[in-house]
């Protein structure tokens, strides 16, 4: 099993002009792609919420069978198509693949 655990800070301002907009059109962007290759056996995307300790605004928390799998989701299409807006709205990003 293949963990992709992504986390992004989002800018004040961006494409959509505040914060709160560019965190829910990341989100939903994000959670389009929760079915788009065979493999994903995991795919949670979060923000944070108000009263639980958070350093970052939006994280994935994913799992894939395989390296392939993953190799598949991260060339896909539509996953690709969502980078442009990302790299508009995003101020930090880290991210962390792990094998169990």
């Amino acid at each position: 099993m293949l963990h992709h655990i992504v986390m992004w800070k989002i800018k004040d301002l961006g494409a959509e002009g505040n914060k709160a907009a560019n965190i829910a059109q990341a989100k939903a962007l994000l959670d389009a792609c929760a079915h788009l290759v065979p493999g994903i056996e995991r795919f949670d995307v979060a923000t944070a919420q108000p009263g639980l300790e958070g350093t970052y605004d939006l994280v994935l928390n994913s799992s894939f069978t395989d390296r392939a799998a993953l190799a598949a989701y991260q060339t896909h299409p539509s996953h690709v198509a969502l980078k442009p807006f990302m790299r508009k709205v995003v101020l930090e990003r880290q991210c962390m693949d792990f094998e169990t």
